[in-house]
């Protein structure tokens, strides 16, 4: 496809550009320009992001950051393929997709993150500790969740390892859509954005 599918320099592609598949979660336009600006990235930053599902945050990080190294890590093989068709489609070329399970494939990784993203995970706290040890001094963490339960378990975890600047942001957006005739604002899924930054 043609770089012209976004011609922009400002993030917050709209979410009907991406290919997406049936059950897989696509992360919202509005929550993906919260998380990227939470990340705050540099030209040449070098992004691990966990469980990446449709590929949206190493599309947009890759647009953003030509110089800079994405790893989108995704232990399912056909959704690992989606991110590679849609970095495809956006003419995004500086995205390594790495089909693995996380934490335990994060040791193959050799170059360290300046941040790290992570989208949801099963064992959350195992990848936080995991990243935590590789992430650059300076580097910064972000994880989302969807439920009260993974809050507690992001911060807990944030707060054992002595992270810096922790910031919670709780996204309540709406979108005007139409339905039949009428005009509504339909509530997107609520989601914390959980960051910090590691000094030692």
């Amino acid at each position: 496809m043609s770089p012209s599918l976004w011609p922009y320099s400002t993030p917050g592609i709209p979410d009907e550009l991406f290919e997406q598949l049936p059950g897989i979660p696509l992360t919202k336009r509005e929550i993906r320009v919260l998380l990227v600006s939470q990340l705050r990235l540099q030209s040449n930053a070098i992004l691990w992001d966990i469980g990446a599902g449709t590929g949206t945050i190493p599309v947009e990080v890759g647009l953003l950051c030509p110089r800079g190294q994405i790893f989108a890590i995704e232990r399912d093989e056909e959704v690992a393929s989606l991110i590679r068709r849609n970095c495809d489609r956006f003419s995004v070329t500086n995205v390594t997709v790495i089909e693995g399970s996380a934490p335990e494939c994060l040791v193959d990784l050799k170059q360290a993150p300046d941040c790290v993203c992570i989208e949801g995970g099963r064992s959350i706290k195992d990848i936080l500790q995991a990243t935590w040890k590789r992430l650059k001094s300076g580097g910064r963490v972000v994880a989302t969740a969807t439920n009260f339960e993974s809050l507690y378990a992001i911060s807990e975890c944030l707060s054992e390892l002595r992270m810096r600047n922790i910031e919670v942001v709780q996204s309540a957006l709406n979108r005007l859509e139409t339905r039949g005739i009428n005009q509504i604002f339909a509530a997107l899924d609520p989601m914390f954005i959980v960051s910090g930054e590691k000094f030692e």
